[in-house]
């Protein structure tokens, strides 16, 4: 982040748009992997959700323009949290950047007002609709249980 963005004036909305640019940017990574190990059958959906995470990267990035700061740019690369040996674990990796992201918007739906609010709760909404069609299960309140056992970044690092 750049220095103007670590002193938000905004309540941290600004803070709370770069770590969900930052997710992000990990999803567009993190899907890329899982649409060249997912079975056939479902590249499909992988690439549906490959281009909706780059054009919610691409709102976030004007979004966080908007505020007067600097997109944080996408790593070169991202370790994945395992490896993808088959399908079933495309499939794991797909649902785990899902719940993953879905807790930075629910961060951004606190810390933002109005119509940004109103998109991060899509985004949210999104992004547990397609964690649950991975995974095939569900919880209570998308975003937040998964917070209390995962980190707030997204669930591929970037390399450094």
């Amino acid at each position: 982040m750049s220095g103007s963005d670590s002193t938000p004036k905004d309540g941290g909305e600004l803070t709370a748009l770069q770590a969900a640019l930052r997710a992000e940017h990990a999803a567009v990574y993190g899907y890329g992997v899982v649409g060249g190990r997912v079975e056939r059958a479902r590249r499909a959906e992988a690439q549906a959700a490959y281009d909706a995470h780059r054009a919610r990267r691409d709102e976030l990035a004007r979004a966080v323009r908007d505020l007067g700061g600097t997109p944080e740019p996408a790593a070169a690369g991202y370790a994945l949290p395992f490896t993808l040996p088959d399908s079933a674990a495309a499939v794991r990796l797909a649902a785990e950047l899902e719940e993953r992201v879905a807790g930075v918007y629910s961060d951004l739906v606190r810390a933002s007002t109005g119509t940004r609010r109103r998109s991060a709760a899509e985004a949210l909404r999104e992004a547990a609709v397609r964690a649950v069609r991975w995974s095939g299960e569900s919880v209570a309140f998308p975003g937040l249980a998964e917070r209390a056992a995962a980190s707030p970044t997204a669930s591929v690092t970037p390399r450094t």
